[in-house]
């Protein structure tokens, strides 16, 4: 057995480092938190190659006095507590300190700092955890930090990074974070020389909103101001029409701190389940403040998570500030409707009609006024109505999923071997197997019969023996989803144009997607090019997209694919996820389509490497042969 021994500083300061700093966005968060409890009025943020090279931040704090510097990056130095009954009433986002002690360890790092009392300010170098130099500098008030060459004495570490693009943006989504969670300090952050977010700090949460996530989302807010049981709740909710596909837009803050926390998730997601689709997630920007003595946020070295000790009141006061925030105003969207220009020579004056537009402008449907005393009536009328769509659209989706819920293996039969009795179940349709069945042939093209079409969604199909139900929306989902891949591979693709182009304003984890993901873009046929900071213009799309080319489209697709930045996944896969966005075009059940169209279908399906499901995995085809049919009809036994 080995002996027992104690180890140096060096290697414990290289094991506390691992448990606080992940990646340059670990220092980053480190070096902010203590910016923020210093004082600071104004945070700037710069990195290089993603930060793991440089990461230079600077402040306006209060500064570090010079005989304090060498005792700031020694282990559990803190100015913020001084027993453990501080921890009780912490105020500060920083308190362990771990940070600089960690930092240091894993990287070399340059301190420049002044006080206001201060004459000459502090310069401090240390590297790999060694003190390297000390000594006066002409410096403003204030502390900034330069962090060089993150894990170079830990090789294994460094290796695990990701690119210098992904890192930036786990940089950038924290400055994010980190600006919504503060909005009267001034943060600026720069990558790579350009500057990617400037607030100014005036305290208005709503212009950090617009500076962040743009003028759209910025323009469908609802308020929030709610105290009960000793929390109080301020902030923002984003209306139901604005929900995104992830939960990257669910922010909150207990006091002041950026944390995860199931209790709140669940709290939010619940308030607003009458009012997003299934799989879609809130916007919200919430502060909430509490005691300290409610919460417990010495939990994880990252301060990350917390626990609470009301676990039920948290999630109740929670759920009925953004429920009362939802019921605040009236969310029955406006439509206008553009109607065809109508020439009279007597322009008819109905009562409610308000001065005739431009001979030019396009006529709007106008909708009557009620009166005040009947706005009530009518407003609870169309709640009801709009609850109602809902509802259904819901149990229609839910339908859709049962229906859909079981993925068949393409070599066997889905019917459920049966024996012939008296009273036997109906015999199923058996999926068709790729080395048996011959419809998608050349040579069965020429003798199949197309009978007709069912429930406007499946046509059937008789050839030799079989009858063939084919699913149309199923089917031209593959064709066109094998069609894009292909135009991927050869490059050989037809755009649109789209005038006025789509414009997308992106926070910056989804501008760095697009951007790493911009050639699988184009290799389909899209265009698209910067139209200022973290904005782009979609100036043409696959021509099979034009009919249904909406901002909705491409930020569903980014979506998609924020989940996918810490994995490391084939070109191929990357590929098949973005060409899989060309099923939003194919045809759906119950549109009717001719003979001639279901005829050219077919015929498509036989150039496909799979013919025989959609990129989900449901079948396009299935089949029942002539004797299960004269069993059914008690023809044979």
């Amino acid at each position: 057995m080995n002996k027992i021994q104690v180890l140096d500083s060096v290697t414990i300061d290289k094991i506390a480092a691992g448990e606080v700093i992940e990646r340059p966005a670990s220092v980053v968060k480190e070096l902010v938190e203590n910016a923020i409890d210093a004082g600071s009025s104004a945070i700037v943020v710069e990195i290089k190659d993603g930060g793991i090279s440089l990461i230079r931040i600077t402040d306006n704090g209060s500064g570090i006095e010079r005989e304090d510097v060498p005792a700031a990056f020694l282990r559990h130095s803190t100015s913020k507590i001084r027993t453990a009954d501080d921890l009780i009433h912490i105020g500060s986002l920083g308190f362990r300190g771990e940070a600089l002690s960690s930092i240091a360890a894993v990287s070399q790092v340059e301190l420049i700092t002044k006080t206001r009392e201060q004459t000459f300010g502090t310069m401090y170098r240390i590297a790999g955890g060694k003190e390297e130099e000390l000594e006066d500098t002409g410096a403003p008030d204030g502390t900034t930090f330069l962090v060089r060459q993150l894990f170079y004495n830990t090789p294994a570490r460094r290796k695990f990074l990701k690119t210098p693009m992904t890192e930036a943006s786990h940089v950038g989504d924290l400055m994010t974070r980190m600006a919504l969670s503060h909005p009267d300090i001034s943060f600026q952050f720069l990558n790579n020389g350009q500057s990617k977010l400037h607030t100014s700090g005036n305290g208005n949460l709503r212009d950090v909103i617009y500076h962040i996530y743009g003028r759209e989302i910025a323009a469908n807010l609802l308020p929030v101001d709610y105290e009960s049981m000793g929390m109080k709740i301020t902030g923002f909710l984003g209306k139901p029409l604005i929900s995104r596909g992830n939960r990257n837009f669910e922010n909150y803050y207990i006091n002041g701190r950026y944390v995860k926390s199931n209790i709140i998730s669940k709290a939010i997601e619940d308030a607003y389940k009458d009012y997003t689709m299934q799989h879609k997630y809130p916007f919200v920007v919430l502060h909430i403040a509490m005691d300290g003595e409610s919460i417990d946020v010495n939990v994880h070295p990252t301060k990350m998570e917390l626990r609470f000790n009301r676990q039920q009141e948290v999630y109740n006061t929670v759920y009925a500030a953004v429920d009362q925030g939802l019921h605040e105003k009236e969310l029955i969207p406006q439509v206008e409707i553009d109607l065809p220009k109508i020439r009279k020579t007597e322009p008819e004056k109905p009562s409610c009609q308000p001065t005739a537009p431009h001979a030019d402008a396009p006529a709007k449907a106008v909708i009557p006024v009620p009166k005040e005393r009947d706005l009530d009536y009518f407003m609870k009328k169309m709640r009801e109505r709009v609850m109602a769509a809902h509802e259904q659209e819901v149990r229609k989706k839910d339908y859709a999923k049962d229906s859909h819920a079981v993925e068949r293996d393409p070599i066997r039969e889905t019917k459920v071997p049966y024996e012939v009795k008296n009273e036997d179940p109906a015999p199923e349709g058996k999926q068709l197997d790729l080395f048996e069945e011959k419809l998608l042939t050349q040579e069965a093209r020429a003798e199949y019969k197309l009978i007709g079409q069912v429930f406007e969604t499946y046509w059937l199909v008789e050839y030799h023996d079989s009858l063939y139900i084919i699913d149309q929306h199923a089917a031209h989902e593959r064709v066109l989803y094998e069609k894009t891949l292909r135009s991927m591979k050869t490059r050989e693709y037809t755009s649109q144009m789209i005038s006025p182009p789509i414009i997308l304003n992106l926070s910056m984890q989804e501008a760095e997607l697009l951007n790493q993901y911009m050639d699988q873009f184009t290799r389909i046929g899209f265009e698209i090019e910067e139209f200022g900071q973290d904005s782009y213009a979609v100036r043409a799309v696959p021509d099979n997209l034009f009919s249904i080319a909406k901002k909705d489209l491409l930020l569903q697709m980014l979506d998609g694919l924020s989940d996918e930045l810490n994995r490391n996944l084939s070109p191929e896969i990357i590929d098949e996820k973005i060409a899989s966005m060309s099923c939003k075009a194919a045809v759906k059940g119950n549109m009717k389509l001719s003979a001639a169209e279901v005829d050219t279908l077919i015929g498509e399906l036989l150039t496909l490497e799979n013919p025989y499901h959609c990129p989900h995995g449901r079948p396009t085809i299935i089949a029942m042969t002539k004797k299960e049919l004269e069993k059914k009809f008690k023809r044979i036994v």
